[in-house]
């Protein structure tokens, strides 16, 4: 759908975060005397009557009556369209699109590919693909844009251009990709596990609504993980006249030990990448695999990699207190996540922080994890803390690992530092992990309050360590 295309419309938004404030520029900067209508939260009301804007209404009620007056409405990616409200107004007519479909509807014609335009999605691993993927590319010269879900809204660049666009997409986003009716050039999934199913009402349809920038977009190569079995069984299902490339076995982009290959030809060892855990170093590969499918010298561009800047809350060493190294993990939010960062640190002393908002997911996976790759210390906290706690309890002591509880963070850290204590300290060194496997919603506005408080609470400078690089449009990686 193009902007255009809303001109004359009974036209709402909803949602005043940063995605909500886009759409609205991009809306008013191309339709100046279109009447708009946002819904948002009272505490947002007063920033955006400040606009002073006579042909924007603002109102705190987004009931399904209200929302059924709607021909159109433009939603932020954290509203959900199967709210009970939504799926009404939806019944009644309304059409729920997000300032994804909107930027695609500027890129090309209806059903045209969007040259140039690579979309990263998956449950883990796709803000360091897409950030690797600019970061290369930019390497090799070309004109990079680093933009979506990881922290820039495409519509803040929607009078921009540039020769290769590296996108994040969460789940809340890949619907609109197929929107906006235009192609994306490539499409990579890095793998499914269950996340988000407060918001997508169940796993199946959590899924469902993560591949349909591979089954609903229709982009023009899809880049897979073949050691993701959801995605082994997509490939295999997917229109015969589509281009699936994968990575992570041996006729594409893979590892074998350390040593990065594409095919049987070996580049070199990503001991040296500044990426934590061979988990993290698989992402290089499915960067590769997309920086080729877009029509560049992957292998050229590849040991451009040893200069990448990781993304801040993802396994990021805030530095040492006393000998104890502090590990942000603030992004973590699924209990394998938790377990993926547990194996890079596998031989030191673990004071593991676990817990956050509770939205049902299942730790059983992890509670079996626990009887042999056990750290030396859990600390449950927040509202999912003490279904953790009754879950590993019949694990821990007897030799095992010591479990504690805390309500909070900070309850959480005085915990660790005490379980550690108790201990005897070991030549490496003792590593306080915030790995909570679990959203931060509560106390918390997103992950990054949340790792910004680890640090502050660590003695760590919370301004120094949440900076994402490269974000926007660049030629070079940023020094």
């Amino acid at each position: 759908m193009r902007i255009s295309q809303l001109e004359g419309r009974r036209v709402a938004l909803w949602g005043w975060g940063r995605e909500g404030r886009a759409a609205y520029h991009a809306l008013r900067g191309r339709l100046p005397e279109q009447a708009l209508t946002l819904f948002c939260s009272a505490d947002e009301a007063a920033s955006a009557d400040a606009l002073g804007d006579g042909l924007l209404s603002v109102e705190t009620d987004a009931s399904a009556g209200r929302l059924s007056a709607f021909e159109v409405v433009v939603k932020s990616p954290g509203v959900s369209p199967y709210r009970p409200e939504a799926m009404v107004a939806a019944r009644a007519g309304t059409a729920f699109i997000g300032g994804t479909a909107l930027w695609f509807g500027e890129r090309a014609g209806e059903g045209e590919v969007a040259r140039g335009v690579a979309c990263v999605t998956g449950t883990k691993g796709k803000s360091t693909t897409t950030a690797l993927m600019a970061h290369l590319l930019r390497a090799g010269g070309v004109r990079t844009a680093l933009a979506g879900n990881i922290g820039l809204p495409l519509l803040e660049l929607l009078d921009d251009d540039a020769d290769a666009w590296a996108i994040e997409l969460s789940s809340y986003q890949t619907g609109d990709v197929a929107a906006g009716g235009v192609r994306p050039d490539v499409a990579v999934v890095t793998n499914i596990f269950p996340e988000h199913l407060d918001w997508h009402g169940s796993e199946d349809r959590y899924v469902e609504d993560k591949l349909a920038l591979v089954t609903r977009a229709r982009p023009r190569i899809v880049v897979l993980n073949a050691a993701d079995p959801r995605l082994a069984t997509l490939g295999a299902a997917l229109d015969p006249g589509t281009e699936v490339c994968w990575y992570g076995r041996d006729d594409g982009w893979h590892l074998r030990g350390d040593v990065l290959h594409r095919g049987d030809t070996a580049l070199f060892d990503t001991r040296d990448v500044p990426l934590p855990g061979r988990h993290n170093r698989g992402n290089l590969c499915a960067a590769l695999a997309a920086i080729e499918a877009l029509g560049h010298d992957a292998a050229a561009l590849a040991p451009a990699a040893r200069a990448f800047r990781p993304l801040p809350h993802r396994l990021q060493v805030l530095g040492e207190r006393g000998g104890t190294t502090w590990v942000n993990d603030s992004i973590s939010t699924t209990p394998h996540a938790t377990l993926a960062a547990l194996d890079v640190y596998r031989g030191r002393r673990v004071a593991l922080l676990v817990g956050g908002h509770d939205r049902g997911l299942d730790w059983s996976d992890f509670a079996s994890r626990m009887r042999s790759h056990a750290p030396a210390a859990v600390v449950s906290m927040g509202r999912n803390g003490p279904r953790i706690h009754e879950l590993l309890a019949p694990l821990a002591g007897d030799g095992g690992f010591v479990l504690r509880e805390a309500p909070d963070l900070a309850g959480a850290i005085e915990q660790a530092r005490a379980a550690l204590a108790a201990g005897t300290r070991p030549a490496t060194g003792d590593v306080i992990l915030l790995s909570p496997g679990a959203p931060s919603f509560g106390p918390y506005r997103d992950y990054v309050e949340r790792g910004r408080d680890f640090a502050r609470l660590g003695g760590f400078d919370p301004d120094a360590i949440a900076a994402i690089p490269g974000l926007g449009i660049a030629s070079s990686s940023p020094d």
